[in-house]
């Protein structure tokens, strides 16, 4: 297997585990990935959230980890990477406002490369008029959003993972299993046990 280049685009408030754990995953099967934020450059950090669900009607938010970024935004060509991954937490609602990220996502669905988007990332999709006529999960609070933005809504649990065409989005952290094995599988990494 070939490493594959894969840039992932975060914020501060980022869901703790959809960072961390896609970053150290997909780093394990050899694959480099640059972690990314507007207006931010390497060896920053972003701030992390953890969240819970633990009964409320919505899900509890504490603060997480610090979590270094390797890359400098504005330095990086999207043409020099294979795939695209964009966690959900609070930063999605204000990084999908930045018109370069936007521009980045449409690079990454022109060229059909892959994009894996989980929970709020989905967020970024629908600033990127990505979502129309496309089957999607995400958080289930933003489902009226990607109905909104054209999208079929799947509803699979917080555990779902739904793959249409070149994008794979799941519902949360609980998803990683399916959603990141779908992403390398589209990135065509073979793991073996």
């Amino acid at each position: 297997m070939s490493a594959k280049k894969i840039l992932m685009i975060v914020g501060d408030y980022v869901e703790d585990y959809e960072a961390m754990v896609p970053f150290q995953a997909l780093a394990m099967v050899g694959h480099i990935v640059h972690a990314v934020c507007p207006g931010k450059k390497a060896r920053d950090t972003v701030r992390t959230a953890v969240h819970y669900m633990d009964g409320a009607q919505t899900f509890r938010e504490d603060r997480g980890h610090d979590f270094t970024l390797n890359a400098t935004f504005y330095e990086i060509d999207e043409a020099d990477y294979d795939g695209l991954l964009i966690p959900g937490g609070r930063a999605p609602e204000y990084i999908r406002r930045d018109p370069r990220v936007v521009e980045m996502v449409q690079h990454f669905a022109r060229e059909g490369k892959p994009i894996a988007a989980l929970c709020h990332g989905l967020q970024v999709l629908i600033a990127a008029d990505l979502c129309r006529g496309r089957r999607l999960t995400g958080f289930p609070t933003i489902d009226c959003d990607l109905k909104h933005a054209g999208a079929d809504f799947v509803d699979r649990g917080l555990d779902g993972t739904v793959v249409d065409g070149n994008l794979v989005s799941g519902a949360s952290w609980l998803s990683h299993p399916t959603w990141l094995a779908r992403f390398l599988e589209m990135l065509g990494t073979k793991v073996a046990l």
